[in-house]
């Protein structure tokens, strides 16, 4: 996306990013990066400011998944060996309806980077608001573990669509670069979310869980150094608010944001007193919020679409984007159905169904399993992003590799079925093979590098410009519906058992993925503007 004036854009025949109605954060650095991204290739060929939000990612991501990577086992254990002491199921139902509570939290970061405080000042206020739900959640009482987890959500939803859109802005529309730079960005992902779940899950065994969500914090301490020391690096549309809020609007926002709390408020309290009204308390009040919560994330994402495709800031071209994004964003809910288990089902079949002895060697962790999909991910995501980046333009294109993931994850859910069904973990059931759920999560990898970095890439192709970071909010709700919803099925499912659960949800995924076939051309056509672009930069830059 440009940062440039929009007379030098003009000139270059490319179109701004900063408008004219767009205002600057008053924490912009005297000192900025200026001129078209293509000429500035400081760091391995790409902009200067790249490395910065590396560490940033890196950092954040480990402090994310070493409390992730913990966090079933904690809700999960008993009070004396300081856990909340819930069921199984219902603590699978927390994971997951709190991955959708995090994931919806970006609402909120995205209206306050786009109208209010700009993406680079949002990030860092996030990153503030983690770390210190991290220290309070490693103090050893139960009231302090809600509040620090409630302050990680809120803080994720802050920093995660708009670190992502401040890497996006290091590159100009036409930038042939982009979905390389978006590669490393998730490589830097998974170098944090592998080593946290190993060093969490050592000081979770060997210290307590407290003293394991401590080193959480000290990973987000060391986000924030790189996140500031690196803010030279970046252009001014970090620190560009690219639709600031009118006069009088800011009051309307208020209320609005009160109304949304008070429906929000009313609709946990009906599901709460009227449908779940039998249920034990503490269920009833989980599976409340897990409901809500779907229910929730479903109607903000069909309002997030209704106010993009409605606003008159939108162009008739910007809406064709937004229809190529529509399919590709359902399939992006199905794909997070199976594939963020990580932290729930397939934490547990670590625990309780898995021989963890490595050929008598040693023993792995339950927690340790969550760190094979980033270290498959750190093999495979360079051979994957260089065949993706010499097919620019050829098959399979973007919406063909959407609908190639969703088969591949599907595989994994069909697997993780027989796991559950052939290896109960009972007496008189062999445990499954310590290596059969590292397999699993090698064959979801492969889903995940043909969708996720895709799709970040893309959001930021296709957002309206007016819309930047709520589009990626909008992206990033697709998983929170997914996550809403696996939280519903689990517990829907409860009584058929794990495999059945497993099973249903592949061949739902299966028919989805066809669909996904079909339509992939009609979704390339809406898309194929930015493509050329793309394909024109990519030549200037071999010439």
């Amino acid at each position: 996306m440009s940062r440039m004036t929009p007379p030098e854009a003009e000139a270059l025949g490319s179109e701004p990013t900063v408008t004219s109605d767009a205002k600057r954060s008053m924490y912009v650095p005297k000192e900025l990066r200026t001129g078209p991204s293509i000429e500035d290739r400081s760091f391995i060929g790409h902009p200067g400011g790249l490395p910065w939000m590396l560490q940033v990612e890196m950092w954040e991501r480990f402090s994310w998944f070493g409390m992730r990577a913990i966090l079933l086992y904690f809700l999960t254990d008993t009070l004396a060996n300081d856990g909340l002491g819930l069921a199984t199921t219902t603590g699978q139902v927390v994971v997951s309806a709190y991955g959708a509570a995090v994931l919806l939290m970006t609402i909120p970061g995205g209206i306050f980077a786009d109208r209010i405080l700009g993406p680079w000042i949002s990030t860092l206020v996030g990153g503030s608001i983690i770390m210190a739900g991290h220290v309070i959640l490693a103090l050893p009482a139960v009231v302090t573990s809600w509040i620090g987890l409630v302050l990680i959500a809120v803080g994720t939803g802050f920093i995660k669509p708009n670190l992502a859109t401040v890497v996006g802005g290091l590159y100009d529309a036409d930038d042939p670069r982009r979905d390389q730079g978006f590669q490393y960005f998730y490589m830097s992902v998974n170098v944090g979310s592998l080593v946290a779940p190993l060093l969490t899950g050592i000081l979770a065994d060997t210290f307590g869980y407290h003293t394991a969500f401590i080193a959480a914090a000290v990973g987000m301490a060391l986000a924030l150094f790189s996140f500031v020391y690196g803010r030279k690096k970046l252009g001014e549309f970090a620190y560009t608010i690219p639709n600031p809020l009118a006069k009088g609007e800011g009051a309307r926002l208020g209320l609005l944001g009160l109304g949304i709390v008070a429906l929000a408020a009313a609709l946990i309290g009906i599901f709460r007193y009227v449908v779940f009204a039998g249920d034990a308390a503490d269920d009833a009040w989980i599976n409340a919020i897990a409901w809500s919560l779907f229910l929730f994330a479903l109607i903000t994402a069909a309002g997030y679409f209704l106010t993009m495709v409605r606003s008159p800031k939108v162009t008739a071209q910007e809406r064709s984007h937004l229809a190529a994004f529509g399919p590709l964003w359902i399939g992006n809910v199905l794909f997070v159905l199976i594939f963020e288990q990580a932290a729930g089902k397939m934490a547990t079949f670590a625990a309780d169904h898995t021989d963890r002895s490595v050929f008598g060697m040693f023993e792995l962790s339950a927690s340790h399993y969550q760190s094979f999909n980033p270290l498959f991910v750190l093999i495979l995501a360079p051979i994957i992003g260089a065949l993706f980046a010499r097919r620019i333009g050829k098959w399979p294109n973007t919406a063909t590799k959407f609908a190639i993931s969703l088969v591949i994850i599907a595989l994994s859910a069909a697997m993780m079925g027989f796991g559950f069904t052939t290896w109960t973990g009972t007496a008189g059931s062999a445990w499954a093979p310590f290596w059969y759920l590292a397999a699993v999560f090698l064959v979801q990898t492969v889903a995940e590098l043909f969708l996720n970095p895709v799709g970040l890439s893309v959001t930021t192709k296709l957002a309206p410009r007016h819309f930047a970071s709520q589009t990626m909010t909008l992206w990033y709700l697709a998983p929170a519906v997914g996550m809403g919803l696996t939280s519903v099925v689990i517990n829907l499912t409860k009584d058929l058992g794990d495999g059945t659960y497993y099973y249903g949800l592949g061949v739902v995924t299966v028919v989805v993925a066809l669909i996904m076939f079909v339509l992939a051309p009609w979704i390339q056509s809406k898309m194929d503007d930015v493509e050329r672009a793309e394909r024109r930069g990519a030549a200037e830059l071999d010439s």
